[in-house]
């Protein structure tokens, strides 16, 4: 029995060690060559195998978990992709297959993400397949001694053989690193704040989302911020007459959305009239206009609202001493939302110190006391409805409107003069963006807008009552198309058709008279412009052609080609050298009424040119600057040259002997604008500087030449702004030379051989107004309410020194045929303070 025992333990423990054995062989689990591991099945299992070195050189298997030697053959065939044949009991012969199966999981190396829709290429074959929502695949029949490409966008390229990727379980994991590119540097510069870039064609953009401060804004008004740039200004104070380079506030196209606005101010244009909260971009261009923007010979303000469906709503809302606005983003869906904002005038409701002195600024005139009513508002809308990931539609409409009832009464004979005026401007537009392929894109523009300006005007016994109205109706379509080849090239080419028709009537019931005047410009333009980048970044060229055929029906047919250029080379990082130049025209004009005429600035009437009393006005101009950027440091000069022809004496604004005539001429800018900017993290300085010779040239009037009524001869800023933590602070000094006027003949001043008498006066603009000088101070503090609530609270000093500035002086007779001196005033010392929340 005992011996039975021993020899039960004694099998038992040489099985136990044949298994041992075998395990470490076997089941170990372990990465193996493949020829060692076959020389090790020859010792165990007794066999031989008969193959050729390379045919099992570089192949490795996983130790198979089979003890059976069939099982064991098979696993190495499924993990090699080889081919075993028994010859006979002993021997096996070992050949390498041509063509195997293949499988992997490709995820990123950051976080392990699956890379759904990378490509997979069996390079030198048509094979190929893409990763699937698990982040796998598979192929079969594929060339043993191939190479593999797995491809996907921002990651680095992968490249491997197919003998790594034998089919086996589980497969081979693949891990792609992300793309990171290192570009050359481009150097956009944030001029003055932040939210204002020049850009590589010479623009200058705003975003006003990011925007800073600057002196005397404590809100970011687009026509006020673009006046802090060299080369504009508005000699009235106001944002509805801004001069660009000399040019008259008509020859500006402003555009919101894509329409062109026949309006842009509140409150007499002391006050712009877009809300700021919902424009996500507006670009400046003085010269070198791209193609596609017609009219506009002076420069374009083109602004527009946030164009993205947002995922999360978002609004704010705010006051200051002039009126509250509130504004909002509602997401609907994914693919739809609404945008909103509103904006009303307390003008009506109470009296504040800053309305008084807007007030004053408007209606100041020592012979009359004035009771006013006046109030404003603008609302827009916008619908924005993504159709698919290629497809974008929106709908825009903007309404803007200005009310007053304004009583005069003389203070010496107490009569009184009882005026009414309703300004409103109705807007609505679409477009649609197709993304067709990832070179070509469309973008399609569709709009109305109705301008409209009715003014009654009635004595206090009634015996005179004056009707005026001034009434534009526009309808536009735009098509953009652009294809980008490559990197390094745009070509964007469009047509345009502008339908405008504009009426202008008047009516007096002592004397009896009436006029009602209407008519039509109709516009179609092709235009087409090609861009280059260089791959260096050191040349950017765009060069276009705009070919406008303009018709006024029964009256003139015209064709106008009109070149645009513009052109930047890089010297070094720093330093860079533009050109720019254009050829542009324009079909609509403002016709000035005289200022002791009602209400003064709000009394100009839009017209179309008819060809013979105001022809088509055309501009051309060129310039060439200079600027060095490095290191937050900015300095730039640029010297200029522009002509403006077709311009009349009525749209001018004249208040001298040549206010009345309608003579057709020209005027022509030379100037320099000079920039030096120093900015960090936390303050920002700057100096500019213009230097304008701007001169009419009328060939009826005597002297034909003579300064322009534009013409300010000199013009600087020196300011800065400063952040501490929360808190913004900006000052600023404004400097320009005295704008010319005409003064009466000092020997005869009257002219009695006339009636009614006229005034005699000297050559035009022959005199100087004293130069202008205000200093501007704002600052703005940032808190949190709550998590979600942000709020801000700024207060600003307009004219803080409280100087007397003249804006504007002419001559009137009075009722007594005595001449008499009249003088506007620029604001005074006019505070404002305001407080915003944003959620």
């Amino acid at each position: 029995m005992a011996i039975k025992i021993r020899k039960l333990l004694f099998f038992i423990a040489g099985f136990t060690c044949f298994l041992t054995s075998h395990d470490a062989i076997a089941q170990t689990g372990e990465k193996i060559a493949l020829s060692t591991f076959l020389q090790q099945l020859e010792q165990e299992f007794d066999i031989k195998f008969s193959y050729a070195d390379d045919e099992v050189q570089g192949l490795e298997i996983y130790t198979p978990q089979e003890t059976l030697l069939s099982n064991i053959l098979n696993d190495i065939e499924n993990q090699t992709q080889v081919e075993l044949e028994k010859l006979n009991e002993r021997y096996y012969t070992l050949t390498k297959s041509n063509f195997v199966s293949i499988c992997a999981t490709v995820l990123d190396n950051f976080k392990m993400n699956t890379l759904y829709g990378a490509s997979v290429k069996i390079l030198g074959t048509n094979l190929a397949t893409i990763i699937d929502e698990n982040g796998t695949f598979s192929l079969s029949n594929v060339p043993r001694n191939s190479s593999i490409q797995i491809k996907h966008l921002g990651y680095k390229t992968l490249f491997i053989s197919a003998d790594e990727l034998i089919k086996k379980e589980p497969c081979a994991t693949l891990l792609l690193a992300q793309f990171y590119q290192q570009l050359e540097e481009v150097v956009v510069y944030k001029f003055l704040t932040k939210g204002l870039i020049k850009q590589l064609d010479g623009s200058i953009e705003m975003n006003s989302e990011e925007f800073g401060i600057l002196p005397g804004l404590i809100e970011p008004d687009v026509l006020q911020t673009v006046q802090a740039l060299p080369g504009i200004e508005s000699t009235d104070e106001t944002v509805s007459n801004i001069n660009i380079r000399g040019g008259s506030n008509d020859q500006n196209l402003i555009l919101w959305d894509g329409i062109k606005m026949y309006q842009s101010g509140h409150f007499f244009g002391l006050i712009s009239a877009f809300n700021p909260y919902l424009t996500d971009k507006v670009t400046l261009i003085k010269n070198g206009t791209g193609s596609q923007y017609g009219d506009g010979v002076s420069g374009v303000i083109d602004m527009r609202t946030k164009d993205k469906v947002a995922d999360t709503f978002f609004a704010g809302a705010g006051f200051n001493l002039i009126g509250g606005d509130a504004y909002g983003h509602l997401p609907v869906t994914d693919k739809l939302a609404v945008q909103f904002s509103a904006r009303r005038s307390l003008t009506d409701l109470i009296d504040t110190p800053t309305y008084d002195k807007f007030f004053t600024r408007v209606f100041d005139d020592s012979q009359v006391a004035q009771e006013g009513n006046f109030y404003f508002y603008d609302f827009t809308g916008k619908l924005l409805y993504d159709i698919n990931e290629k497809h974008k539609f929106r709908f825009s409409f903007i309404n803007i409107n200005n009310l007053l009832d304004y009583t005069e009464r003389d203070m010496d004979d107490d009569t009184e003069i009882q005026s009414a005026l309703n300004q409103t401007n109705l807007s609505f537009g679409t477009s649609l963006k197709s993304d067709w392929t990832k070179k070509f894109t469309t973008f399609l523009n569709l709009y109305h807008t109705k301008y409209k300006l009715d003014a009654q005007n009635t004595s206090g016994n009634a015996e005179q009552i004056l009707f005026q109205n001034n009434e534009v109706q526009e309808t536009a379509l735009k098509l953009n198309t652009n294809y980008i080849p490559n990197d390094n090239f745009n070509w964007l080419n469009g047509y345009q058709f502008t339908d405008t028709g504009i009426a202008n009537e008047t009516s007096v019931t002592q004397p009896p008279f009436e006029s009602n005047a209407r008519n039509v410009i109709k516009s179609h333009a092709l235009f087409s412009e090609l861009a280059f980048t260089s791959t260096d970044k050191k040349v950017y060229a765009r060069g276009g052609l705009r070919l406008n055929y303009l018709e006024n029906p029964g009256t003139f047919r015209e064709y106008i080609l009109e070149p645009r250029l513009s052109f930047k080379y890089a010297f070094t990082r720093h330093l860079k050298i533009q050109a720019l130049g254009e050829f542009k025209s324009q079909a609509t004009n403002q016709v000035i009424d005289l200022e002791q005429n009602f209400l003064g600035i709000e009394k100009r009437r839009w017209i179309v040119s008819d060809g013979e009393n105001l022809p088509i006005t055309k501009s051309k101009q060129a310039s060439i600057g200079i600027n060095y950027d490095h290191q937050n440091f900015y300095v730039g000069l640029e010297a200029f040259y522009k002509e403006v022809d077709g311009i009349s004496t009525s749209t001018q604004g004249f208040q001298n002997q040549n206010q009345f005539n309608g003579e057709i001429g020209k005027y022509d800018v030379k100037g320099v604008e000079f920039l030096i900017n120093k900015k960090t993290d936390d303050y920002s300085i700057w100096a500019s500087y213009t230097y304008n010779l701007n001169n009419y040239t009328f060939s009826e009037v005597l002297p034909p030449n003579f300064p322009n009524n534009l013409d300010i001869r000199h013009t600087g800023t020196f300011a800065g702004t400063y952040t501490l933590e929360n808190i913004k602070f900006g000052i600023g000094l404004n400097y320009r030379a005295g704008k010319p006027y005409t003064e009466p003949d000092t020997d005869e001043p009257l002219n009695t051989t006339f009636f009614p008498n006229r005034i005699n006066y000297q050559e035009p603009n022959s005199s100087r107004l004293p130069e202008y000088l205000r200093a501007d101070a704002s600052a703005i503090y940032n808190f949190n309410i709550s998590e979600k609530l942000k709020a801000s609270a700024g207060v600003s000093v307009l004219n803080f020194t409280s100087r007397k500035n003249i804006l504007n002086s002419y001559y009137r007779l009075n009722e007594s045929d005595e001449i008499e001196k009249v003088e506007t005033i620029s604001l005074g010392l006019t505070p404002n303070v305001s407080f915003r929340v944003r959620f």
